[in-house]
Formats: C-alpha cells, structure tokens, sequence
C-alpha cells in the first residue's frame, strides 16, 4: 500500500476519534438530539420534521445502551467516511500526501468538527451529497455503469435522511447539463439508477401523503419563525467564516473547476456548487444547509496547490499548514465545547470572540455562549428537579400523574435522563411527540414542564382545582434557564375529555381522512 494511501486511512481514524478527545465531558446530548433519539424508539417510515434514516442509528444507540460515546459515535463515524470519499477523489486525480493533508485540515478545524459530532440530519447529508459527487466522478473516470447505480443508491438514502439532499441532487444534473458531461443522460442506466433511488424514497412519499405532507407545514413554521430573518449577503459571508482557517482550500477547488484545461471533465462540480448557492439563497436557507457541498472542493483544491507547488514555491506548503492550523487552534472554542460552560464564557469576553455572529441565537441578541453550546447543558439538571418532585408525591398522585412538556427537546431530555431516575415516561405535543402521546388520557394531576403558566384560555388546564410551582431551573447560561416544574392538581371529570379532544383535534391536521 502506498504512503499516501495509508496516509488517507490512519488521518480517517483519527478524523472518527478527534472529536471524543476534544469536547469537554460535562456536556450533555444536544436539545435536538433527544428528539432525533426518541424517534429511534417509535420507527416509522417518516416524521414531523425528518425522513427516517436517521432514527435507524437512534435505535442502534438505544440497542448499544444509549451512552453519549454511541450518540456521538455515528457522526464521528460518517465525519470519517466523508473525509475518507474526500480523500479518495484526490488519489483518483493523481494526488498524494501534501494534498491529502490540506484536505484533513477542515475536517480538524472548522465547522465540520462540529458538524460531525451532532446527532443530527446534517451529518448523513453532508457525506449523501459527498458520496454523489464521489459516484458521478468515478463513473467519469471508470465509465462503469455501476457507479450510476451507487448514486441512485445514494440519492435514495440520502433523501431518506434530509429533504435537502434533493437541492444538491438537482444541482447536480443542471451542473451536467452545462458541461460536455451532458452526454450521461443518453445513458439508460441513469434512468435505472433513478428508479432505484425513488423506490428506496418511495415509502416516505406515501407516508408524507397519508400524514397531509408536514415537511410543508414544518417548512412553513421555520420560514415563518427562523428563516425570514436570513439576511442573504450574511449567507454569503458565511460561506467564507464557516470555512474561515482552510477557505483558501475550496476556493482553489473552485477557481480549477472553472478554469482548469485537464480538469474540465469535472467542471460540472463548480456548476453544481453555484447552482446550489443560488438556489438557497433564493429559498432563505441557512449558511450551513451548504455544507454539503464544500468537501468534494477541498478535495479538487487540495489536489491543484500540490500540484503547482511540486516543484516551484514549495517554501509556501508550510504557510498553507501552519496558517490554517494557527486559526484553527485559536478558534477551536468556538467550534467545540472543550471546557466547562463557565470557563468558555469568560474566554469569549477576554477575548472578545462574543463579538462575533456566533454569539447571536434564534432569539436575535446576543449571549454568552454560542446557542449550540447553550443547548447541551442543564437537561440532566432539569430531570434531577422533575424526579425530586416526582418523589415528593403522594402513591395515589403518582399513579394518576401526567408529565406534560411544552417543548420536544424537555420531553426527550426526561425520557432519556428518567429512567435511571424513578420518572415515568413524559409527553408532549410539540413535533414528533404529538404522534406518541397516548390515545386516552385517565389522569388526575399533572406535572408540567414549561417557562409560561398556561392562560386562563387553556381550557385543559382550567379543569385543575389548583397549581403550585415547585421548582425551577436556576443555570443562566442553560437556554433554557429559568424553566419550571409545575403540579396542577384534582382535576375534574371533565379533565380527560378536554385532553383526548385537543389531542385529537391536533393529530386531526396531519391525517387524510
């Protein structure tokens, strides 16, 4: 095996590993990995929010024990296949272990770190729309009709873990149809390969058809709520800070696709990229839904700057090591959450890196730790008082207790920490949970897990006689600081009528009649 191929696999192992040595252990799962966790304990063939791929690997996770190492294991392990395609482009061009370096720096160092360490959707799109460019490459340089069929088996599995994995599919093609690769459409394996992927897509179609298509509604809540704000020049600059420590890497990749003579038959990879930019752009999406399209242009421009400093200007290899690495190491904080909570916040203010977008939530101001960071700690905390109270009650109120949360990611935070910790099993009707609430409610109390009192419209919670609010969440850099835990209690008869109603009336908007 030669040197640099070796090179490819020890950096792909060490790509899978990387983030376990870096990230602090007092960090809990992600607020929305524990709804992408609860889904992989009620299979289906689609979600309110997601296909269904992803919920494969949650039941994996709760099969293996449900541990943080096997949450995160499954986007360390495609973080480190991703690279590995990367890397396998640029030995297919005649690469070797200079551009196999270059290309493992923004797997090391920027957002792909993070990015591959979420138990998120993102992790599986980013290497479906890697691994389709990979495919269509191979079948330029091989013309072996296999390689069509892999991407439609990409295609079909990459549809099955994120909708968007059609924006870069589309994409795609319109990147060949404005390049002499044009010619792969008079192939009839390209159709089979199609009717692969489609079949493979097929029964989330029938699912999203049966439930009134909810991606559509999940789509309107987020145009509606998050990316109406989308500025689109940020978009652009963004696409230059994600990347920031290696952005000389993709844009080399870009400018060869362009204008790169021996290079030409893969032109339609730069076309793909600028029809994908634009086509988020024109949808508000945000900067990271790109992502995926970055990895095969490290690899292109990893494989170009070693190959004009082969043998002139080598002197500058060392600048394009040591410069990515300077920022990268200065702004790994920012990337991953390698110390405590406290420590991290008053790194940022010394530094002044709160200045920065990152600091910016959804809510529009500025706090002290990236929201992503804010969003993985306090969950264990908030079991712990929820149990407490729990334990406090009453053998006849436990019995005819109902532990209802306003938000998903409280739900799945209890259902995860409770278990070991006495609570039975918690609901919601936010996103997913809706579908996995009971048919018939035979509840007496209630213990509610929510920042707001319900309203004295609430017709559920005006059957109670009274409520008290026990405890609450006192942890100000938790996003979810100041969350209560309250009991409502003696509900009448009228009680469970009103719950198996609104329940009802709600599941009601996402079933064909």
């Amino acid at each position: 095996m030669k040197n640099h191929v070796k090179l490819l696999y020890i950096l792909t192992v060490v790509k899978i590993i990387l983030p376990f040595l870096l990230q602090d252990a007092s960090y809990q799962p992600h607020r929305d990995e524990f709804l992408y966790l609860a889904e992989g304990q009620h299979l289906a063939w689609g979600y309110m929010e997601v296909p269904p791929l992803l919920s494969v690997f949650a039941w994996l996770t709760h099969l293996f024990g449900g541990s943080m190492f096997w949450i995160k294991f499954w986007p360390s392990l495609f973080g480190g296949l991703t690279f590995f395609l990367t890397g396998k482009i640029i030995i297919s061009l005649g690469g070797r272990a200079f551009a196999v370096w270059l290309a493992f720096l923004p797997f090391a160092l920027d957002g792909y770190l993070r990015l591959f360490f979420l138990f998120q959707p993102n992790f599986l799109e980013v290497f479906f729309w890697t691994a389709i460019a990979f495919s269509i490459i191979q079948y330029i340089q091989t013309n072996k009709n296999k390689w069509l069929y892999y991407c439609g088996l990409c295609v079909g599995l990459g549809l099955m873990s994120k909708y968007s994995v059609a924006f870069y599919t589309i994409s795609i093609l319109a990147g060949l149809v404005m390049t002499p690769q044009r010619k792969i459409f008079a192939n009839k394996h390209l159709y089979f390969a199609a009717i692969i992927a489609i079949i493979i897509f097929l029964p989330n179609i029938i699912w999203q058809y049966n439930h009134l298509f909810p991606v559509l509604h999940h789509m309107k809540e987020l145009q509606e709520t998050q990316l109406q704000y989308i500025n689109r020049p940020a978009f652009i600059i963004d696409q230059f800070m994600m990347n920031l420590p290696c952005v000389f890497i993709w844009i080399a990749g870009l400018l060869t696709l362009f204008f790169s003579s021996s290079l030409r038959a893969y032109r339609f990879i730069a076309w793909a990229y600028l029809f994908v930019i634009i086509l988020l752009l024109y949808l508000q999406g945000k900067s990271y839904y790109a992502l995926g399209a970055y990895p095969v242009l490290f690899a292109f421009g990893a494989f170009q700057l070693e190959k004009i400093t082969s043998k002139r200007f080598r002197w500058t290899r060392f600048a394009m090591i040591l410069f990515p690495v300077a920022l990268g190491l200065f702004s790994l904080p920012l990337v991953l959450p390698i110390a405590k909570p406290e420590k991290l916040a008053n790194y940022y203010q010394k530094t002044g890196m709160n200045k920065t977008g990152d600091f910016k939530w959804e809510d529009l101001k500025t706090h002290p730790l990236p929201q992503d960071f804010a969003d993985m700690i306090g969950w264990k905390e908030l079991a712990k008082k929820v149990a407490a109270v729990y334990s406090t009650l009453p053998s006849e109120q436990k019995q005819s207790i109902f532990i209802y949360c306003r938000g998903y990611y409280s739900a799945g935070a209890l259902n995860y920490y409770g278990p070991s910790l006495g609570l039975p099993e918690a609901y919601s009707d936010d996103a997913n949970f809706l579908w996995w609430l009971p048919d018939s409610s035979h509840s007496k109390n209630m213990l509610f897990i929510g920042h707001n009192i319900p309203k004295k419209d609430d017709l559920v919670f005006q059957q109670y006689e009274k409520y008290e609010i026990k405890d609450s969440v006192n942890m100000p850099l938790f996003r979810e600081n100041g969350i209560k835990v309250v009991l409502f209690e003696n509900g009448n008869d009228s009680l469970n009528t009103f719950i198996n109603r609104s329940i009802a009336e709600q599941r009601a908007e996402f079933l064909r009649k």
